[in-house]
């Protein structure tokens, strides 16, 4: 009966010579662990489809609801282990697929025939450190907000495209609704589309390739094994391993809920997840206005010589003594992401630790999506003039500027400066203009603290009477601010 099923299902499909000719593949040099690396980083991107499949259908992407779906979810055991073994696998699955990386570096098996599937590696990887970040903003609370806005003002520092590519991830001029639907639909939709398509061409190109083997001058004397079952065997075993790990983490050490998002807390120190701590300890190093090298050009030679290293590995063989050169740059870079990344993980620790008590939220809106603007004003802060240029600049204000400064214009410690008692802000009003339709990058100190962010140039996003009243509004309606107004004509002729 079986047999005659298997033949059936072979003479309308031919699944069944094609299974036997993937099981029977030749294994150079026997079957090893030191082959499971994909495997295991493949089933780990099983696990997190799966579990990213079940969590859908709980979580509620809007500004509104995020946090209060990521809460219930917290709140049924059942729920929350599943979220654990996502966060989890997560980790598992960059772990592994760096670990891969390393060893396709270090045994040389990108050189020819092979560069078009190192090639995809590298896009893999990229595809899911952006699959990482995506995910960050999803639970919508204080740590997810505060990151994944420093994140998105990165974008601003690419030349020509900075700000196209930040109203892309924004979707809006400030962090809300729009923009968790935005990043919900990267994380669930895009990039696992890009992910299942990039490992369906990765798997193809190896089979069309073979496996590599150990870096040896002459590969003629290693003996063949068989995928099956042998190294069919070893894989289950590491990928079993890994589940284990994954699950063991996933009870004792789940992930931690913050507090929902509230933009005005200006004392919170964001996070990054651990596999972007080396960037955030090179921010960290790199002059405020120099930040462009930090976040993008370093970053990009680093991922440009990753593409092209194929070719920049001029070696013969693949023998480590052949390939000494690639190898010490390789243990090179290693020791400094590491370095960088225990660098910036005592850095947060001590900023958290000297970091104010928070202030008691204001009783104004928070934050306003776009698409909740019209409906979700706010009110003028203490100290408003009252008269209609200044609500009008209150409405604008919370609108677009709430988000990062604070509602009542405290700012966010080390990030984005105070708007409130800021000198400069009820000085020279023509400076102020060119601030705001401007922009402004790199270190501004204000009353002797450092602030890094990024602002947007507001130029061509806000009308110029928008712009007019939001100045008029921050440099009198903030506490403690007392400046005059700014009229749209003043914006108009501003050079």
């Amino acid at each position: 009966m079986i047999d005659y099923a298997l033949n059936w299902i072979e003479s309308r499909t031919g699944f069944v010579s094609m299974t036997k000719d993937f099981l029977t593949e030749d294994i150079p040099g026997g079957a090893s662990y030191w082959y499971v690396f994909g495997s295991a980083t493949l089933f780990a991107m099983i696990v997190q489809i799966a579990t990213g499949i079940f969590l859908t259908f709980f979580y509620a992407p809007s500004a509104a609801t995020a946090w209060e779906s990521t809460k219930a979810i917290y709140d049924n055991p059942f729920q929350h282990f599943v979220l654990s073994v996502h966060y989890w696998g997560a980790s598992a699955m960059i772990a592994l697929l760096f670990l891969h990386l390393l060893q396709v570096v270090f045994w040389g098996a990108y050189k020819s025939p092979r560069e078009l599937q190192w090639i995809v590696g590298v896009l893999l990887l990229l595809v899911t450190l952006v699959l990482g970040l995506t995910g960050y903003l999803l639970p919508w609370d204080m740590n997810a907000y505060f990151a994944s806005q420093v994140a998105i003002n990165l974008t601003l520092t690419v030349p020509v495209l900075g700000n196209i590519i930040q109203q892309f991830a924004q979707d809006g001029t400030t962090l809300g609704t729009l923009t968790i639907n935005r990043f919900f639909g990267l994380h669930v939709w895009l990039m696992p589309a890009a992910l299942v398509a990039l490992v369906g061409a990765h798997l193809a190109i190896f089979r069309w390739n073979g496996p590599a083997g150990p870096p040896v001058d002459d590969p003629r004397p290693l003996k063949n094994g068989r995928f099956w079952p042998d190294q069919m065997f070893m894989d289950t075993v590491a990928s079993f391993f890994v589940f284990v790990i994954i699950i063991f983490l996933a009870f004792v050490f789940p992930p931690f809920l913050d507090a929902k998002a509230d933009p005005t807390n200006a004392a919170f120190v964001p996070y990054p997840a651990w596999y972007f701590l080396d960037l955030f300890g090179l921010l960290n190093l790199v002059p405020g206005n120099l930040e462009i090298v930090g976040a993008i050009i370093i970053p990009g030679i680093a991922t440009t010589i990753l593409v092209v290293l194929p070719w920049l590995d001029r070696s013969t063989t693949r023998t480590f003594s052949a390939r000494a050169p690639i190898l010490l740059v390789t243990v090179a870079s290693l020791a400094i992401i590491w370095g960088l990344t225990i660098w910036s993980q005592l850095s947060i620790q001590a900023k958290e630790a000297l970091a104010p008590v928070a202030p008691a939220p204001p009783a104004v809106a928070t934050s306003v999506s776009p698409s909740s603007a019209s409906s979700s004003t706010g009110a003028p802060a203490s100290g408003s003039s009252g008269t209609a240029a200044t609500a009008a600049g209150a409405s604008v204000f919370q609108q677009n500027c709430s988000s990062c400064h604070g509602a009542q214009g405290q700012g966010a410690t080390g990030v984005f400066p105070p708007l409130a008692g800021n000198p400069v802000v009820t000085g020279d009003p023509h400076k102020v203009i060119g601030i705001v339709t401007g922009g402004l990058h790199g270190n501004v100190q204000v009353n002797g603290q450092t602030y890094n962010g990024m602002m947007p140039a507001w130029k061509g996003t806000l009308s110029n009477k928008d712009i007019a009243a939001v100045i008029t509004y921050i440099r009198s309606g903030l506490p403690g601010n007392h400046a005059s107004a700014v009229k749209e004509s003043d914006v108009t002729n501003y050079k």
